[in-house]
């Protein structure tokens, strides 16, 4: 059996390997563009392209692929041969340097939101060396940026890498201000956890809700659901732990640092995180286990479902978002270290944070704004959609004392004693978590735990990466000049803590008092996508991206309009998914099952007046008024889908429009399908029941 080890990161185009197959001038120059973001020669590009052409051949691959995230919330490829022809009837195997740096994918038919007209098609790709190649399907994968013939940008990776260039430039500065001189690069890192459910292809097959829409849009709770917690962390079923064991073994091969893996709260209910990376290979990684465990779970007759909510009644599924700041030298700043009353610059960087998320907070709650998502934020399962920050007693004692001007007393930390003597003592954290919070510090980084599981995290860390850095520019600017640096540091650190604490909160985010006090402290709270999305081209939003360099206003307006057109679309498939099961299949069950009741009340009274059909007349009634009031229900969803047409002109409107009146309509005739659900006989009822689906892996 083969050490993991050994077969770790064997199908990428890794450090290992280019050190190994490019000259020594060459691997040097790409290592500066990967470092440092040095401009790559085509030269160069030549050289990387015949060589890992001559890898991914050795792999066994015949084509390659510009591997892109455009806007669609899922990656894009078109894969093309390595064969040129040569000669009658016979071909080499080439790939170029211009082929390696340029792909043209037809762009006509991804979003644009108005930027790019259908008749406008072409559209670039561009290799990103920062991210690793890989080897999947006898296909060599070329991680991507995507942009339109006139420069727009059309993909979620773009941004990102611009606000990882921003946020460096920026942190350099003040840490060199500080005295950090050595200090040239700054990277954010990301650990993304990744909850996602697994359920038997069989029972997916049934189920038209979940093939087009990934979640159910009718179904009864069963018996049992998750109020015994006794799946979570609970022993991995034998099915469940062969596809683990596959998907960590494919991962591995793919680079991916598959850390943890465990059953979560609701039954079929999964998570894996991974070992922290950079921001673009960790966003990358994120795309790339999403798709792995949906192909893995094809093998072992699963189906890996991502949506944020694919079953009511139980936990859905989230992505936390574990994010941290270091240097070329090795440092988080964001560790506080063991005296952080003292640590003037963890002080600044946490201002800095603390301050963003504060002016910022509706980046945030729109970053991890979807359809699915909706359903999520405010149960109790995810933070509630007004985001807040959790500092811990610890650190938060710290911020009070420098806010009031006294003394801090940290809360150092004790001891855990077992009291069993064979058990041995243990030293506590300085604070407990707090899962009720959106962006909770967790001792050296921040975790923004409000993502959905779909979501691909580039567009939450472009933000916090832009917001953060928009705030450095600003400390930089006042402490450039001054005369004492550590006197203006304190005064810039009480200040801006002082402002922005009302975006603090330790307490309990599920409470109603927390609603009451948030709006006290104006923090917003909105509550769907359409309410926050309605925010995102607010003027010191756009002004924030455009004088980072990050995105124009035009592409920002693009995205909101993709957003907004995007989130209409799911829910209009929801609905019309939802009138084909209730026309074809519900109201057809529920009808043949009260004719079969109503046969044995006239045969029960035809052998015998004396004989009772209570029960029979019992249930018949209730059915029967279940059923009028559900085909009436039906008529009216399937007449507001219809008006839907008449806000067209306006996506806003429009997504506005799909929540508060579709979507009402489609809670109301759900109550009314699953109530009959759990009146009618199973062997009429046409789909596959939540105790079967959850509890049948």
């Amino acid at each position: 059996m083969k050490k993991v080890s050994d077969y770790f990161g064997a199908n990428v185009f890794n450090d290992a390997k280019m050190q190994e197959r490019l000259p020594k001038p060459v691997y040097k120059a790409l290592r500066k563009t990967i470092e440092n973001g040095d401009a790559l020669d085509i030269s160069i590009a030549n050289v990387v392209a015949h060589a890992m052409k001559d890898w991914a051949i050795e792999m066994g691959c015949t084509h390659y692929t510009h591997w892109f995230q455009p806007m669609t919330g899922v990656t894009a490829e078109k894969h093309d041969s390595f064969i040129s022809p040569k000669g009658e009837g016979e071909v080499i195997m080439e790939f170029s340097g211009k082929e390696l740096i340029k792909g043209e994918p037809d762009a006509s038919s991804f979003p644009s939101g108005g930027i790019r007209a259908t008749f406008e098609a072409r559209g670039y790709t561009t290799w990103d060396p920062t991210s690793p190649a890989f080897v999947r399907d006898e296909t060599l994968y070329i991680p991507t940026a995507f942009c339109s013939y006139t420069g727009e940008v059309l993909d979620k990776k773009t941004p990102l890498l611009r606000s990882m260039e921003k946020l460096s430039s920026e942190a350099v500065k003040v840490l060199n201000l500080l005295g950090k001189t050595d200090v040239h690069r700054v990277t954010t890192t990301v650990g993304p956890e990744q909850e996602y459910f697994l359920i038997d292809k069989e029972m997916y097959d049934k189920r038209p809700d979940l093939i087009y829409t990934g979640r159910t849009l009718f179904g009864a709770m069963a018996p049992k659901g998750q109020e015994l917690a006794d799946h979570y962390f609970g022993s991995i079923k034998t099915r469940v732990s062969e596809f683990m064991h596959d998907l960590d073994a494919e991962l591995w091969k793919l680079g991916v640092l598959a850390k943890t893996k465990h059953n979560e709260v609701a039954p079929s209910q999964h998570e894996l995180a991974p070992v922290f990376s950079t921001s673009n290979i960790a966003t990358d990684h994120n795309e790339l286990t999403m798709e792995v465990m949906k192909k893995i779970a094809e093998k072992h007759g699963l189906v890996c479902l991502l949506h944020e909510k694919p079953f009511a009644g139980v936990n859905g599924s989230g992505k936390h978002n574990n994010w941290s700041i270091s240097t070329n030298t090795g440092e988080n700043l964001l560790k506080p270290g063991k005296n952080p009353e003292d640590n003037l610059q963890f002080q600044l960087f946490l201002a800095a944070v603390v301050k963003a998320v504060d002016e910022y907070q509706d980046l945030l709650r729109i970053t991890v704004a979807s359809a699915g998502n909706d359903h999520r934020l405010g149960a109790n399962e995810a933070p509630p959609a007004i985001i807040s920050m959790y500092l811990g007693d610890d650190l938060g004692a710290l911020v009070e004392s420098i806010i009031e001007g006294k003394d801090y007393k940290s809360h150092k930390a004790a001891r855990m004693e077992t009291g069993v003597e064979a058990l041995p003592d243990f030293k506590k954290d300085n604070s407990d978590r707090n899962r009720t919070s959106p962006f909770a510090f967790t001792g050296n980084k921040f975790e923004f735990r409000a993502l959905g599981s779909s979501l691909n995290i580039a567009c939450p860390n472009y933000m916090l990466n832009t917001m953060v850095a928009e705030e450095l520019k600003g400390f930089y600017a006042e402490l450039k000049d001054a005369e004492d640096l550590d006197s203006a540091l304190k005064a810039l650190i009480k200040k801006v803590l002082t402002e922005h604490k009302r975006i603090i909160f330790n307490g309990d985010n599920y409470s109603d008092e927390w609603v009451v006090e948030a709006e006290k402290r104006g923090l917003c709270n909105y509550k769907s996508l359409p309410d926050a999305m309605e925010h995102y081209i607010d003027k010191k939003n756009v002004d924030l991206f455009e004088k980072n360099g990050i995105v124009t206003e035009a592409e920002m307006r693009a995205r909101y309009e993709i957003e907004l057109e995007q989130y209409a679309k799911l829910l209009n498939i929801e609905a019309l998914t939802m009138l084909q099961m209730a026309k074809k299949d519900i109201a057809p069950a529920v009808m043949t099952f009260a004719k079969e009741l109503s046969e044995a009340v006239a045969v029960k009274k035809s052998v015998s007046s004396s004989l009772s059909t209570y029960a029979e007349e019992q249930v018949l009634e209730s059915l029967s008024d279940k059923l009028e009031e559900f085909v009436k229900k039906t008529s009216e969803l399937d007449k507001a889908v219809k008006m839907s047409g008449d806000y067209t002109d306006d996506n806003l409107a429009l997504a506005k429009y799909y929540r508060n009146t579709v979507f009402e309509l489609m809670q109301e005739l759900r109550a009314l399908g699953d109530s009959m659900e759990s009146e009618t006989y199973s062997e009429y009822w046409p789909y596959p029941s939540y105790g079967e689906i959850l509890f049948g892996v």
